[in-house]
Formats: C-alpha cells, sequence, structure tokens
C-alpha cells in the first residue's frame, strides 16, 4: 500500500549541497536538531502535532525561492513555508519532513503608493511594521489578525487571517489585489497589482489566498490601505451572564444600526485567566461575561454619538456597567486583557484545544448554551471568546485537572466532534480564521459534502502534481 510519506524522497547531503549553492551555505540549516527544532511546531502545543523538518533554508528572492522548488519538484521533496509560526492549526508544520522554507530575509516593504493607497510587500515582514510605517501618512491595513506584533503577512495571506476588526473591514482577503506566486513547477507568476477592480479571467488572487501554502508560495504580495480613522473609542461591558452578552451581538447592528469596528465576546473564566496572567484589576468579580466594543470614525462627533447610541443599548438589555475607553492607555488596557487570553490558559493548563468555529450572527446565543451543554457533556471546562461580531467564537476545551493525559487524549476528540457538529447543525463552519492545517482535516467531513473536498482535491493536482507544497494539509491526496 502506497502512503503519502513514501512519495516523497529523503533529503540527502547532495540535496543539501544544491540548496547551499542557491542560497548560500549560511542560510541552510541541516543536521542540527536544536536549531530545526523551533520549526518542527507552531503555536499548538500538543506534541503529536508537531515534525521534524530534515533541512531549513532562507532564500532572499522570488528566484531563490523558484530556484529551491524546482529542486524539490524535480526530486519529489516536500516543501513547508512557514512565517512567523503563530498559526493555530499546524498548518506549517512539516509532517512529512523536507524542506521548510524560511522568510526571515524576505522583510522588505518594497514600495509604498501614498496616490493609489497601496503598499507592496515582501511574505517575511511583520503586519505591524505595516501601519507603524504607515501611521504618519494618515493611512493603515485594516486586515487586523490578533498576533499583528509577530506575524509574517506571508501568513496572514496564506490562512486569510481575521482578527477583531473583522466587522466592519473585513479580513485579510478584502485587501489583497496583487500577488507575485512561485507555482509548485518552480515559475514565478504575476496575479493582480493595484487594482480595485480586476474581472480578467478567473480570480486566482483569491484561490491563492487562504490556500495554507499548498498551491503557491508568496513572495510579494500587493495591499490596498485605508485611511486612518482620526477617532476611536472602546466600550468595556459587563454582563451578569454569558446569554445576556451574547443576546446583544446582532442587536447592536439590526436595532442600533451601527457597523461596529469591533464586537469581542470574553466569558467570566476567559477573563479571569487573563487578568489573573496580566495581573489585571477589571471588576471581573462583578460579571458573568463581558464585551468589548470599538467604534472608529472620521471624527469624535460622529463616534461618540454611535458608542452613546451602543452603550445605552447595552444597559437596556440589563448590563452591569458600562466603561469608556477614550485615549490609548485605557484602550490598550482592555485589548490586553482580550489579546492574552490564549496565552493565560497556557500557564492554566498545557492540555487544551483552541478552536475556531464560526457561525452566522443570529446563532451565537444557540451556539454559547450548545457549548455550556457540551462542557457539561464531558465535565471538562470550555472557556468561551472571540469575535462575537462576526460569528467567530474560539470555544478551548481545557483538560480536567483531576483527569490523566490519557483519558484526555481519548476524550478530547469525542468533544471535538461534537462542537463541530453543534457548529454544522447551526450552518456554520470549523474554522473561521486559523485554517485547516493538519490540526482539523479528519474533521472536514463533519461540515462539507465529498463533492467539495474533491472539488479541492483537483484544484491541488492541477496545480501542483507533485504534490511538494505543504503536503497533507486540509486533505489528504
Amino acid at each position: 500500500m502506497t502512503t503519502a510519506k513514501n512519495q516523497f524522497k529523503p533529503v540527502t547531503d547532495r540535496i543539501v549541497d544544491r540548496l547551499k549553492s542557491i542560497v548560500g551555505d549560511k542560510y541552510v540549516i541541516y543536521a542540527d536538531k536544536e536549531k530545526l527544532e523551533v520549526y518542527s511546531h507552531d503555536e499548538v502545543a500538543e506534541a503529536r502535532y508537531a515534525h521534524m523538518p530534515d533541512v531549513a533554508v532562507k532564500p532572499v528572492c522570488a528566484e531563490e525561492v523558484a530556484a529551491v522548488i524546482r529542486l524539490a519538484n524535480r526530486e519529489r521533496i516536500p516543501v513547508t513555508p512557514r512565517g512567523a509560526g503563530s498559526g493555530l492549526s499546524g498548518g506549517a508544520v512539516p509532517i512529512y519532513g523536507g524542506i521548510v522554507l524560511l522568510f526571515d530575509r524576505m522583510n522588505k516593504i518594497i514600495e509604498i503608493d501614498r496616490e493609489n493607497m497601496m503598499i507592496v510587500v515582501e511574505p517575511g515582514v511583520v503586519t505591524n511594521d505595516i501601519n507603524a510605517l504607515i501611521k504618519e501618512d494618515g493611512l493603515f491595513y485594516a486586515g487586523y489578525p490578533m498576533s499583528l506584533e509577530t506575524c509574517y503577512i506571508g501568513g496572514n495571506v496564506a490562512e486569510n487571517a481575521g482578527g477583531g476588526k473583522a466587522v466592519k473591514y473585513g479580513v485579510t482577503a478584502r485587501y489583497v489585489t496583487g500577488l507575485e506566486v512561485v507555482t509548485a513547477t518552480g515559475e514565478i507568476l504575476r496575479l493582480g497589482g493595484k487594482l480595485v477592480k480586476d474581472v480578467t479571467g478567473y480570480n486566482l488572487i483569491q484561490l491563492m489566498v487562504g490556500s495554507e501554502g499548498t498551491l503557491g508560495i508568496f513572495t510579494k504580495i500587493t495591499l490596498k490601505l485605508m485611511p486612518l480613522p482620526k477617532a476611536s473609542v472602546d466600550l468595556l461591558v459587563l454582563f451578569e451572564t454569558a446569554e445576556q452578552a451574547i443576546a446583544i451581538v446582532p442587536k447592536i447592528v439590526t436595532s442600533a444600526g451601527i457597523i461596529p469596528t469591533a464586537i469581542e465576546f470574553m466569558d467570566q473564566t476567559s477573563v479571569q485567566a487573563s487578568c489573573e496572567y496580566l495581573n489585571e484589576t477589571i471588576p471581573y468579580e462583578r460579571a458573568g461575561a463581558m464585551l468589548l466594543v470599538t467604534v472608529d470614525g472620521p471624527g469624535e462627533e460622529q463616534v461618540t454619538k454611535e458608542y452613546d447610541a451602543i452603550g445605552e443599548l447595552c444597559l437596556q438589555a440589563g448590563a452591569i456597567e458600562v466603561y469608556v475607553a477614550d485615549n490609548h492607555t485605557t484602550s490598550e488596557r482592555i485589548w490586553k486583557v482580550r489579546r492574552n487570553i490564549a496565552e493565560a490558559f497556557k500557564v492554566v493548563s498545557p492540555h487544551q484545544s483552541l478552536e475556531d468555529v464560526v457561525v452566522p450572527i443570529a446563532e451565537i446565543p444557540e451556539m454559547v448554551a450548545g457549548l455550556q451543554a457540551i462542557s457539561i457533556k464531558y465535565d471538562v471546562p470550555i472557556p468561551c471568546y472571540g469575535h462575537a461580531g462576526d460569528g467567530n467564537l474560539h470555544a478551548t476545551p481545557v483538560m480536567n485537572p483531576a483527569w490523566k493525559i490519557e483519558k484526555w487524549n481519548k476524550t478530547l476528540p469525542k468533544i471535538l466532534t461534537d462542537i463541530y457538529k453543534l457548529t454544522h447543525k447551526l450552518n456554520g463552519m470549523i474554522s473561521g480564521e486559523h485554517g485547516i492545517g493538519h490540526k482539523r482535516k479528519e474533521y472536514m467531513r463533519l461540515v462539507v459534502s465529498d463533492s467539495y473536498i474533491e472539488m479541492m482535491k483537483a484544484i491541488k493536482r492541477s496545480l501542483d502534481p507533485n504534490n511538494i507544497l505543504n503536503p497533507g494539509k486540509i486533505f489528504d491526496l
């Protein structure tokens, strides 16, 4: 029986010599277990999702990337592109070994086109650096992932990353207007450009965005920029129960007629863990859940009017208190609580599964209620937080402290199956922003048809006939 693993050939000394001739000796890491170990995993903690690469390579340009890919395709060696390694799906893990392609050196901002409100960057640029650079021009990049201070823009595009601002501004795909892509056969392909509209044939850019490194490797990215809002205010809203907090989310848009920048949900367990991790004194003991709502706009008068309306609506719906953060210091204080929840739970327990389900906004209350029922059924905590404004919730099963790891490993697949079946029942999907990688691929058939998967496989086979680009992710061939 032929397996995916033995479709590929090993990396030999001869291959390593060829790689060194392409990128230079100092940019190839080989036969050094300690240095290679960092590239064996992403932010998924479980060891079973990790796998060591045979070699790590650091190209500096598209031509070097293309040369590496031509070599790998000819020799049938798998290649896994890797950004900052901040992913949560095992997407950058080389599960069949082979070559890990690193983009640390491809970190240049090539052009800032202020007149067209576009920026051209290499994939190794840290996402946060883009906004730091263009802020003085009154511009910003609105594709905002929560890990923006560490993640690379190439990884954001590969995963079609989203974040707290997606309610108003959408996710990464909305801002990618052009790509330079190295194909699985080592050709350099240019797609789109500084165009707001383009229907010249198939939308290949959107096919590549979110493809998790399985269809091509990005070497240049053109992004659309937005005018920087001149005013922004955050509200931290405390509710007695999670049900009250969740129920108000769709009403903020439908009743108030306002599209906030962000609506983040945090249950009490999540807030408590993060506040203790940060030594924060926000009075979480009074609340069963909190919402973090951001409103921004071109002027203070409009923003004030909108946040007053949202605050009043929340109070009418039973909110205990509405705190207003109208300056950078107080805003950063409450956003740090939200951004550090995942890190806080790593301290509470390393044995957990950070999930990424997404449902229609109106189904959020039923989703949260269903998660609570699953928590009771299996006697495990499932803290819940996330981007409630776009229906994307991070439900995180955490191992019961009384359990042994063997029971956790046996029970977790059952918990995830129930969570995903509930998601499917509510017309949702199993990932809103983290991607499938190889962590979630076995659950794909719970939410999509065989025909759906076969269509993706057909695209993969057509563009990557030797299956060398990030094999084993999303589905198996």
